[in-house]
C-alpha cells in the first residue's frame, strides 16, 4: 500500500495541494481525477519523488520514500510522466532497456534481457523493437514506454495522463493494457486521467481533487455519480448504464 500523509505544495504563495492523505490499496487501478489545475500531476510527482513536498510524507508499505535509497525505491515504484520527450535517437528496444537500469546499471545480463523481451512482446511491439522512436505514431511510442516501465518491474506503476494527445483507439489499448497489468501481472497502478469515463470503466477507486484538496475518495460506483460529479467539475452529469458500465453524458449538460 502506498499511504499518503498530509502532503501540501505550495509554488511561491499559491498552495497547490494542501494536506493531501490518502490510501492507495495493492493489486488495483487507482485513477486521479479532477478540473484543471486541482493539484493531480502535483500530487503524482510527490508521490513518485519526482517533486518535493513541502510538508507531509508517503509511506511505500510501512517504509517513509525520504529514507528510502534512490535505487531501491526505483525497485518499488516507476513513474510515466506526461511528457516524455527524448533528445536521443533511441529504437524501441534500447528504450525498454533503460527500464531496467535500477538491475543492471546499463549491463544488461540475461535475467534483464529476458525482462526487456517479456515487456517488449506484453506491449506487441515485438516486430518493431529496431524501429526507432521518431518514426513511431503517438500510440506505439506510447506502448514502447510503458513497455519500458513494465521491464522495470516495479510493484507500484504510477502514470501521468497516459492517454494525452493519443486518439480513441489507441486511448482504449493503454486502458485495457493497464489493467491487464493489475488483473495478470498483480501491478499497483495510479493514473492521472482527464477523461471521467475511461476512469469509469477501468478504474477500480477514484480519488477526486479540486483546488488541491481530495474532495471524493471511493470505489468507481461511489464516485461516478451525478451528485458527487456535481462537487467535482461544477456542473450536471447524467450517469447512464451500459454494458455493465457507469458512462457520464457529460457533452450535453
Amino acid at each position: 500500500m502506498i499511504q499518503v500523509r498530509e502532503l501540501t505544495k505550495f509554488y511561491g504563495k499559491k498552495q497547490v495541494v494542501g494536506n493531501v492523505s490518502v490510501n492507495i490499496q495493492r493489486g488495483q487501478i487507482t485513477s486521479f481525477i479532477g478540473p484543471n489545475g486541482a493539484g493531480k500531476s502535483t500530487l503524482l510527482s510527490m508521490v513518485s519523488r519526482l517533486l518535493d513536498a513541502d510538508t507531509g510524507d508517503v509511506l511505500i508499505d510501512q517504509t517513509n520514500s525520504k529514507k528510502m535509497k534512490s535505487n531501491d525505491f526505483s525497485k518499488r515504484v516507476s513513474i510515466l510522466k506526461q511528457s516524455n520527450y527524448m533528445n536521443v535517437r533511441l529504437t524501441i528496444r534500447e528504450l525498454v532497456s533503460f527500464g531496467r537500469f535500477p538491475y543492471s546499471k546499463g549491463r544488461l545480463n540475461d535475467e534483464d534481457e529476458k525482462m526487456v523481451d517479456q515487456a517488449i512482446e506484453y506491449m506487441n511491439l515485438k516486430d518493431m523493437e529496431d524501429i526507432y522512436l521518431d518514426e513511431l505514431s503517438g500510440g506505439q511510442r506510447q506502448r514502447a514506454f510503458i513497455a519500458m516501465v513494465i521491464a522495470q518491474d516495479t510493484d507500484y506503476v504510477l502514470l501521468d495522463e497516459p492517454l494525452n494527445n493519443l486518439d480513441m483507439k489507441h486511448s482504449v489499448q493503454i486502458m485495457k493494457i493497464l489493467r491487464r497489468l493489475v488483473d495478470e501481472l498483480g501491478k499497483t497502478v495510479v493514473i492521472v486521467l482527464h477523461d471521467i469515463n475511461f476512469a469509469s470503466v477501468y478504474s477500480d477507486r477514484i480519488v477526486a481533487l479540486k483546488n488541491g484538496l481530495v474532495v471524493k475518495d471511493g470505489t468507481t460506483e461511489e464516485i461516478i455519480q451525478s451528485d458527487s460529479l456535481k462537487e467535482i467539475y461544477d456542473m450536471d452529469i447524467p450517469i447512464q448504464q451500459m454494458n455493465n458500465c457507469r458512462i457520464c453524458v457529460y457533452f450535453n449538460s
